[in-house]
C-alpha cells in the first residue's frame, strides 16, 4: 500500500499537481487553475499568493453562494498540449465549475479554444494576445489584464511625444511579441506618421543571444528602440545594452519592465530613462490598494508584486461572477461575466460585452535608480476602458458568436 500510495504521489508531482486548499466536499465550489509555474516563478509565485489570499478572503466571509471555494492548480510547463491535457483532466476527473489562469499567450490560445471546444468558462488571468478576445474569441473566454494592444496603446503617446523618426525593434518570437511589435507599428505610424522602423530582432523565448541582438540595434542608429523583452531575456539584454553603450543615446520604450518582477531582478543595472509599463506598489495611495497591500504584507512578509494584483482581482472577479450568476451553471456564468463590474485593489472593473474584455488599467512611467535599485518614478495609471478599440473596430476583429 505505501508504495502504492507513493506512486500516486510521484504520478501528481509530474503533472503538476498540486490541491492548494482543503476540500469542504459538496458544500464547495471548484476552480481548476493552469498556469507555468516552474517556467515563469518570478511573476506565478506572487500571482499564487495573490488568489491564495483573495480565496481565504472570500471563505473567511461565508464564501459564494453558501459555498467554500476550492482551487486545483495544475503545471502546464510552458507547453500548450499540456495545457490541454491537464484542463481536460480539471474538467472530466476532478469536475471543476471553471477555470482560469495561464501565463504565456500560446498556451492561453490553447486553453481558449479548449473552453470553446467543452464549452467551459475560462478566466485568462494574465495571458495577454490580443487573439485570445479577438480573432480567437469566444463567449465562454473572458480575460483580466490589460492586452496587448491596450499596453502598447498606454506607450504609444509618450514615444511620439519623443518626436524620434528611426525606430528599432526586439521582442520574443511567439505570439505575444509579434503581436506587440506589429501592434507597435501600426499605432506609432498613426500617431506620428512618417516614422521609420528600421531594424527589428525577434528572438526565441528564453534563448536570446543578447549580445548579437544589441549589436544588430546599435548598428541600424535608430534613435528609439521599443522592447518587449521580458524575464530571463530582458536581463541578458539590458546587461549587453549597458556593456556597448546603447542606451546612452537611445530612448526606450518598453512594456512589463516596471512591473517589481522584471525591474527588481536588474537591480543596480536597470538602466534610467525607460518609459515603461508597471506597478509602482510603493507609491500607490488610494484606499483600496492601501488595504490590498497591507493585508498582503500582514500575510506574506514582502510587497506584493503586479502578479500579486492579478492573481487577487482573478478570484474576485470570479466569486463575483458566481455570485451574480446565482449558480455555477456555464450559460449563467457566461451571462454573467457580460457586463461585469469588480472592484480590484487598482478600482473597479467592468468585463466589456463587446469582447470578454476587462477594463483592467496599468501604470506608464520612467525607470530610474532609487538607492541602488531600480525604480518606477512620475508613474500614472491609464484605465484599460481608454486604451480600448471602437465598437465598430471590435466587431471586425471578434467571429460572431
Amino acid at each position: 500500500m505505501k508504495k502504492v500510495i507513493q506512486s500516486v504521489i510521484k504520478s501528481g508531482l509530474v503533472i503538476g499537481s498540486l490541491i492548494v486548499m482543503p476540500t469542504w466536499a459538496a458544500d464547495t465550489i471548484k476552480l481548476g487553475e493552469i498556469n507555468s509555474y516552474k517556467a515563469m516563478p518570478a511573476f506565478l509565485e506572487p500571482y499564487k499568493k495573490g488568489w491564495e489570499m483573495a480565496v481565504e478572503e472570500v471563505n473567511a466571509a461565508g464564501g459564494v453562494l453558501g459555498k467554500s471555494l476550492e482551487v486545483i492548480t495544475r503545471d502546464d510547463n510552458a507547453n500548450p498540449g499540456d495545457a490541454v491535457r491537464v484542463a481536460e483532466e480539471l474538467r472530466s476527473r476532478e469536475r471543476v465549475d471553471m477555470l482560469f489562469g495561464g501565463f504565456l499567450s500560446h498556451t492561453g490560445l490553447a486553453l481558449t479554444d479548449y473552453a470553446r471546444q467543452r464549452k467551459i468558462v475560462y478566466l485568462a488571468a494574465e495571458p495577454l494576445t490580443d487573439k485570445m478576445v479577438w480573432e480567437d474569441g469566444n463567449k465562454y473566454t473572458y480575460r483580466l489584464r490589460p492586452s496587448t494592444y491596450m499596453q502598447v496603446a498606454m506607450l504609444v503617446p509618450e514615444a511620439a511625444k519623443l518626436n524620434k523618426k528611426r525606430w528599432a525593434l526586439v521582442y520574443p518570437n511567439y505570439e505575444f511579441g509579434q503581436s506587440a511589435a506589429a501592434t507597435f507599428k501600426k499605432l506609432l505610424s498613426e500617431a506620428q506618421p512618417g516614422v521609420e522602423f528600421v531594424e527589428e530582432q525577434a528572438s526565441p523565448l528564453g534563448k536570446i543571444d543578447a549580445g548579437s541582438v544589441t549589436q544588430a540595434l546599435a548598428d541600424s542608429k535608430a534613435d528609439g528602440v521599443f522592447n518587449a523583452l521580458f524575464g530571463a531575456d530582458l536581463g541578458k539584454f539590458v546587461r549587453e545594452g549597458n556593456t556597448r553603450g546603447l542606451f546612452k543615446d537611445t530612448q526606450v520604450v518598453s512594456l512589463l519592465t516596471g512591473e517589481p518582477e522584471y525591474l527588481d531582478p536588474l537591480g543596480s543595472e536597470t538602466p534610467e530613462g525607460w518609459i515603461v509599463t508597471g506597478y509602482p506598489w510603493s507609491s500607490i495611495t488610494t484606499p483600496d490598494h492601501n488595504a490590498f497591500k497591507k493585508a498582503y504584507e500582514d500575510k506574506f512578509g514582502e510587497y506584493p508584486r503586479a502578479g500579486s494584483v492579478v492573481g487577487y482581482a482573478a478570484i474576485k472577479s470570479i466569486a463575483a461572477a458566481i455570485e451574480k450568476a446565482g449558480s455555477t451553471n456555464t450559460d449563467d456564468l457566461v451571462a454573467a461575466f457580460s457586463g461585469l463590474q469588480v472592484g480590484t485593489p487598482l478600482g473597479e472593473i467592468t468585463y466589456r460585452t463587446q469582447d470578454n474584455q476587462s477594463t483592467f488599467g496599468t501604470f506608464v512611467g520612467t525607470t530610474a535608480l532609487v538607492n541602488g535599485k531600480g525604480a518606477l518614478v512620475d508613474a500614472y495609471y491609464v484605465d484599460g476602458a481608454d486604451v480600448q478599440p471602437s465598437d465598430e473596430e471590435v466587431a471586425k476583429l471578434r467571429p460572431a458568436q
